[in-house]
């Protein structure tokens, strides 16, 4: 069964977008906001706190009642699930020798309370400390909100959630211009020939990025050609103003980049790669500068209705957010 699930979705678990985790029934070892952190979990040796060994996720107190431990993550963003990982790095004689996910739906500005209802996404299943396990989701329901399960305490040193970010757009103004790239309206990187400093999918987030690992970096390249990276419109749409800001990127920028784009029904990643070379341009190759916001409206090239861009770097080096405003296609 195919699992590679975390490479071109988003983590709707990810703190750095949003996410939060708003209860535990216990963390008394190691706060439970740890568990869905975006750096990877590491191990401190001789690093105590007041309650005893920290630990690099959370981690409940040996239960010594009938029972078992639970958390709730607010996704940054609601979505389909598409698949978990729940990773026990670290934990040996502490981790919790099963686990069990569940899901719900709540509207927008709300949380679980005792009527809400939830939907197990992942059963009860087997752990093994120092671990990573990945569990596909055979689900197409909108979640707001996850629950973690451990039987019957211990810790978890992470947890991801990957999936599709849900945006309604049939509530939204088709003569209002939005950021149809932006990943809260469902943009999503879909395929790219370098990520060796940053994954793509951050140049996608909210704001300006706060250092050069919030962003989209290639190693140095030391061959002929140019990298790039594929994305998806959150709604198909025609877009009039670009902004490329290479904030923090400053001995590392790239020297120009262009943008072209396409109007397709192709879904998989490899068949948009086989062809994208082709597609037509929207704003032709233009220089670019450290450290800078820029905006283009006047070089975006007048098109038709795209649903995917591939962005080009000339020949190398780091981007911290694109943004492609415009308007929704009527159709």
């Amino acid at each position: 069964m195919n699992d590679n699930f975390s490479h071109n979705r988003v983590n709707l678990a990810s703190a750095k977008f949003g996410a939060e985790v708003i209860y535990a029934t216990d963390d008394f070892f190691a706060d439970k906001s740890r568990l869905i952190a975006d750096s990877e979990p590491v191990f401190i040796e001789g690093k105590y706190d007041e309650n005893g060994k920290w630990m690099d996720g959370w981690e409940s107190r040996r239960k010594r009642v009938p029972g078992f431990d639970h958390c709730v993550v607010r996704l940054a963003f609601p979505g389909c699930i598409f698949g978990v990982i729940i990773d026990t790095s670290h934990f040996t004689g502490n981790f919790p020798p099963f686990c069990s996910l569940d899901a719900c739906s709540c509207p927008e500005g709300h949380d679980p309370d005792e009527s809400t209802e939830w939907v197990e996404i992942q059963p009860k299943s087997a752990l093994k400390g120092n671990a990573s396990y990945r569990y596909r989701i055979q689900s197409e329901e909108i979640f707001t909100h996850v629950r973690l399960n451990i039987y019957p305490d211990g810790g978890i040193a992470r947890l991801r959630v990957y999936g599709k970010v849900f945006c309604s757009w049939d509530s939204k103004d088709p003569d209002t211009t939005y950021d149809l790239l932006a990943l809260p309206n469902g943009g999503r990187a879909v395929a790219w020939n370098d990520a060796h400093f940053g994954h793509p999918v951050n140049v996608l987030g909210e704001g300006r990025g706060v250092n050069m690992g919030d962003g989209w970096e290639t190693r140095r390249r030391r061959e002929p050609g140019n990298d790039w990276c594929i994305f998806v419109l959150g709604h198909r749409g025609v877009i009039d103003r670009v902004v490329l800001d290479t904030c923090h990127f400053k001995g590392n920028y790239p020297d120009r980049f262009s943008i072209q784009a396409i109007d397709t029904n192709y879904v998989k990643a490899a068949s948009l790669v086989k062809q994208c070379e082709s597609w037509p341009t929207i704003v032709p190759e233009t220089k670019l500068s450290a450290h800078a916001i820029h905006e283009f409206t006047k070089e975006v090239v007048a098109h038709k209705p795209i649903t995917h861009i591939r962005l080009n770097i000339y020949p190398d080096g780091g981007v911290s957010r694109l943004r492609l405003f415009g308007k929704i296609a009527k159709d």
